[in-house]
């Protein structure tokens, strides 16, 4: 139930990620010819390519000055006498920097983007309005206590991203909103709060039920069950076992398939309507590990080390989390100093004010994705099928709410109007004749505002896990902290719903009956969790979150989970006992895969049992060639190998042929994870591995890993050429597309060649629109150091220097230092590029 891309602008996140991007563009833009002239067209009229080394401006609302100096990569380091006033230079500096990125992200995520570019966006408007998104955030925003520090904060923000769009003139708009023959809109302070909401929506887990559903309607409940299991049979939970001393495999024999069942079948189709039509396509992706991929969400990782396994003696913290790619960079960078109350470092969303990921003088954090299920849906009896007004429950009829939502063009002019029906547990979706209401932890009260606000004051990791489990509602986020005494924990905090009956969030549930309501949330002591493990090491990287023997209640399905970056990064944490911020560096973009490593032997092994059998099939040249290719290779996703293509082309061709009866009319109905076809290779004779497409014959295990070998070899073949020619080469098969926010190439970073692949710590897929969206790691000795790097730069404004400066950092792997002064004047001119000093307006 993942959002439409419209273009990369996440918010992510780790938390925080806001995406509409994708790969296609709005619809047809104006012509572009002489307007990305950098001199006489509209880039050489932006006012937002630099600054002046010296520059003041005046901000309305402004208690006392505020000082405002740009390091050497272009970071404002804000120092104000209070916390409003330095939320309102953070809203100045960031709209300065990415205001077309901030309009365009809220538009997209209060369902307003016909207002910007018209009719065309208007199946993307529908979502996010049908789905309750813009009225949860109404009834949030209006909830806030005018005399909050969230509520104050996010007036101050809006405050000064107003001052910077009213001192604009036309000639000095961001190119975009030439483009599109537009203006900026003024920023409303409800802004951040839709933006949220949308992280949460980003952020959701594909919908478990309907996989399952659909894969039940082809080959039974049980078999799917059993393909699509509610655990991942490869376990490293990020809670740390007690008796485990490394991964542990939890593999059962698989059930064969069984017959098609249309309820199963009907049930699947009521879950569409709740998908994007972009998420509807990536279940027909012909690549079975995108298609994986694109089901259960981004990949993220973060690490945390205890002192006693670092050279230094100092706790050590990685964030990395993974989100779609844009330029501009889905974060920006700044440091926020209020002396005596706040000095805060790190990454925040464009339009939210706070710091998301970073660092102060005490403890550092970050987070990955949990991939809990925190949507639920309800079958709704009703009144009237076509035009219903009343709803049943417990016996008696409930009158339904209604929301009328009108559409406006660019002109003012409506668009369209619709009307959204409401039960009291969310809003209803008509599908096949029938109504489903959706339950959503997106649409229920919160503040996540303030508990940004509230952790960068914090002191302690304990400090850190209290406020983040009072006020943290959504999306539910694994969040790693570590403190200068340290100590390092994980939480997957959130609010994770307890269901009715077994708990099990994979039905669709009686909406009749009260009972099927849920029955409030789990204990925070009961979250996934670890403080201080005796193992002296902690990570996730979006596996399943603790082992099944220690789940309080059901979270989530195995569809949400990747479980091979998390071996990876134990292997490596488990093998080093003096770690230092150079190895955390270097592992970020570690091309060791233990996915290749589980494999290849499998492969190689079917090989020679195919030639020590003698006398098979006409193709055993081809499979002696492509076998020896395989054990030559490292299994290491380096730009310069030519083995990897082979290897994922294999790969794909096992899938395709061992799930072959989930394609009963050539369109697969679902792709089980790669360590549920790890765990069937373990049943060679299971009868999973049969063709159905060859009459008269059973084929085993080794017989469908030697003819996707060949298969592969053949594809590759084809595809590349012959194996020496050059076309092999993972760099020139295998990169990174940073698309700008419109999909004008002119603007974007493409065809970079890419390090790592599936399930390596930094994996790439086939489009190469995803990936490490801010890379971080931070010592916490006696003086808190950084180092970070984003894919871009911190200006939004393609004609300035600062659009791509970070991106040969963020290519090569490597991270820069992040200045920390404690005071502005501890950041020398030689470390300045230019100083701003906003003034208050005063008459």
């Amino acid at each position: 139930m993942r959002p439409r891309p419209l273009t990369t602008i996440v918010a992510a996140a780790a938390l925080a990620a806001v995406t509409y991007a994708g790969a296609r563009p709005l619809g047809p833009l104006p012509p572009l010819g002489a307007l990305l002239d950098p001199v006489h067209g509209v880039l050489g009229a932006g006012s937002a390519a630099g600054l002046p080394r010296r520059s003041s401006v005046r901000i309305p609302g402004l208690g006392k000055k505020v000082d405002v100096r740009y390091d050497v990569r272009g970071v404002p380091h804000i120092f104000a006498a209070s916390e409003q006033d330095a939320y309102r230079a953070l809203g100045y500096v960031v709209a300065r920097d990415r205001l077309f990125q901030m309009e365009l992200q809220t538009r997209a995520a209060s369902g307003r983007l016909t207002e910007l570019v018209g009719a065309r966006a208007l199946s993307l408007d529908e979502e996010p309005r049908r789905l309750g998104m813009v009225r949860a955030a109404e009834q949030k925003f209006r909830a806030l206590n005018p005399r909050s520090e969230s509520r104050k904060l996010i007036d101050a923000y809006a405050d000064g991203v107003n001052a910077y769009i009213d001192a604009l003139s036309p000639a000095e708009y961001p190119v975009e909103y030439k483009l599109l023959n537009a203006r900026p809109e003024r920023w409303r302070p409800i802004n951040s709060i839709y933006l949220l909401n949308r992280m949460g929506w980003t952020l959701a887990s594909a919908d478990p039920e309907r996989v399952l559903a659909r894969a039940a309607a082809v080959v039974g409940r049980k078999a799917a069950s059993a393909i699509f299991p509610v655990h991942t049979p490869i376990q490293e939970p990020l809670q740390p076992e007690p008796n485990w001393r490394g991964p542990h495999s939890v593999f059962a024999p698989i059930p064969p398939p069984g017959f098609p069942d249309s309820a199963e079948e009907e049930i699947a189709a009521l879950y569409e309507r709740t998908r994007s039509p972009d998420a509807r396509d990536a279940s027909d992706a012909s690549d079975a590990d995108d298609q994986a991929r694109r089901e259960r969400g981004f990949a993220s990782n973060n690490w945390a080390v205890a002192p006693r396994r670092t050279k230094n003696g100092y706790a050590l913290l990685e964030g990395d989390p993974h989100l779609d790619l844009s330029l501009p960079s889905i974060w920006y960078e700044a440091q926020i100093v209020v002396p005596g109350k706040l000095d805060v470092y790190g990454v925040t969303i464009p339009g939210a004010p706070g710091i998301v990921i970073g660092f102060n003088r005490d403890i550092a954090w970050t987070f990955t994705n949990t991939g809990a299920d925190v949507m639920d849906f309800y079958r709704e009896t009703v009144d009237d099928s076509v035009h219903p007004t009343r709803y049943m429950l417990d016996g008696t009829w409930r009158t339904l709410s209604r929301r009328v939502e009108a559409y406006r063009d660019n002109g003012g002019a409506t668009l369209h109007v619709d009307t959204v029906l409401f039960t009291h547990r969310g809003p209803m979706l008509r599908e096949h004749g029938q109504w489903l209401s959706v339950r959503w932890t997106v649409l229920e009260p919160s503040e996540e505002l303030q508990a940004f606000y509230d952790v960068a004051h914090a002191r302690t990791a304990r400090e850190f896990q209290e406020d983040m489990a009072r006020s943290f509602f959504v999306p539910a986020q694994n969040m790693l902290v570590a403190d200068r005494a340290g100590s390092i924990a994980i939480r997957s905090t959130g609010h994770f719903p307890l269901r009715p009956g077994n708990g099990s969030g994979l039905v669709v549930r009686d909406g009749s009956a009260s009972a099927s309501d849920w029955r409030g949330y789990w204990p925070v002591d009961r979250y996934p969790q670890s403080f201080d493990p005796a193992q002296g090491f902690l990570a996730s990287a979006n596996q399943e979150p603790e082992a099944p023997e220690s789940e309080f209640a059901y979270l989530g399905a195995d569809q949400y989970y990747e479980v091979w970056r998390a071996l990876r990064i134990n292997e490596l944490l488990r093998a080093d006992s003096a770690v230092t911020p150079d190895d955390m560096r270097r592992w970020q973009t570690d091309p060791g895969s233990v996915r290749a490593d589980m494999f290849v032997p499998y492969f190689l092994g079917a090989a020679e049992a195919r030639r020590q059998a003698n006398g098979g099939p006409a193709n055993t040249d081809e499979l002696t060639s492509a076998a020896q290719l395989l054990s030559d290779w490292d299994r290491r996703y380096t730009r310069d190998n030519n083995r990897a293509v082979l290897f994922e082309a294999a790969m794909r061709q096992l899938s395709a042929r061992t799930w072959d009866e989930l394609a009963p009319r050539g369109k697969r109905v679902g792709t089980p994870t790669s360590a549920v076809l790890a765990e069937l290779l373990t049943q060679p004779n299971n009868e999973w591995w049969d063709d159905q497409h060859t009459r008269g014959t059973v084929e085993r295990r080794d017989d469908i890993l030697a003819a996707s070998l060949v298969a592969g070899y053949n594809e590759v073949l084809k595809q590349y050429g012959p194996v020496n020619a050059g076309g092999w080469r993972w760099s020139k098969i295998r990169q990174v597309n940073i698309y700008h926010l419109l999909q004008l190439p002119a603007f974007s970073a493409l065809n970079i060649p890419a390090r790592g692949g599936i399930g390596t710590l930094s994996p790439s897929y086939s489009d190469g629109t995803q990936g490490p969206s801010w890379r971080m790691v931070v010592e916490l000795g006696p003086e808190v150091h950084g180092w970070g790097t984003l894919p871009g730069g911190e200006s939004g404004d393609p004609s300035s220097p600062r659009y791509t400066d970070q991106l040969p950092s963020w290519i090569a792997g490597t991270l820069q230092p992040l200045i920390f002064p404690r005071s502005a004047r501890d950041l020398p001119a030689s470390r300045t590029s230019a100083t701003l000093t906003l003034t208050p307006n005063v008459r």
